[in-house]
């Protein structure tokens, strides 16, 4: 997997589902040949990498609450 060693500050994007009022969210950065996964409350702390095969699976359990 191509994990970038610097990712672009423009290139991340909020969460959807994010309320916009500070509280928890998560954001992506597209464009990459794994997706980066980051806290907004700390840019700057860890980036997890997922294939978007999986992230894409993931996303899918939530919203059909099957989490097992």
């Amino acid at each position: 997997m191509n994990v970038p060693d610097q990712i672009n500050l423009r290139a991340w994007r909020k969460s959807s589902y994010s309320s916009g009022n500070g509280g928890s969210c998560v954001e992506v950065a597209d464009g990459y040949d794994v997706l980066p996964v980051r806290d907004s409350k700390t840019p700057d702390g860890p980036v997890l990498t997922f294939r978007h095969t999986d992230w894409t699976a993931f996303v899918t359990a939530l919203r059909s609450h099957d989490l097992r």
